[in-house]
């Protein structure tokens, strides 16, 4: 026990938080990206990296969302440009891996903080806690997913 204790307190290890979930440190941003244009309101593209925002699900582009589905509601366009507006020229970044799509999923921190957790406490976002790896969001702004 004195190991997790341990662990927990120098930002490795976990321990399990109200809801059962492991809580880990917070996040690291290891790198920066720049030059990023949004694609929509989950998805940004920083030079040849697409990139995708780590737990959340923003509503699809008109034509975007296949029959059968669930997609999340709300005004993509408003999604978009909300994102957009968050942006900044140069962004810190921790990526988790790739989507089946090839794009990076990972955390970026804007002009309002965690690009996922702001996209989420503006109403342009769904949570997703099957997409939320490493339980970032979870972990970031539980607040919004409580």
């Amino acid at each position: 026990m004195a190991a997790g204790i341990i662990g927990t307190l120098a930002g490795i290890g976990s321990t399990l938080d109200h809801r059962g979930w492991r809580a880990m440190a917070a996040p690291r941003y290891d790198a920066v990206v720049s030059g990023c244009d949004v694609v929509d309101g989950d998805t940004l593209r920083c030079g040849g990296e697409r990139i995708r925002l780590v737990g959340i699900d923003a509503p699809e582009m008109p034509g975007h969302c296949r029959p059968g589905r669930d997609c999340a509601p709300g005004d993509p366009y408003a999604a978009t440009a909300t994102l957009s507006a968050m942006v900044r020229a140069s962004m810190p970044i921790e990526r988790y891996g790739e989507d089946k799509y090839g794009r990076t999923i990972a955390a970026l921190e804007g002009a309002n903080g965690d690009l996922s957790c702001a996209q989420l406490r503006g109403g342009s976002a769904i949570y997703k806690p099957q997409w939320d790896d490493a339980l970032h969001v979870a972990r970031t702004c539980p607040d919004v997913i409580a």
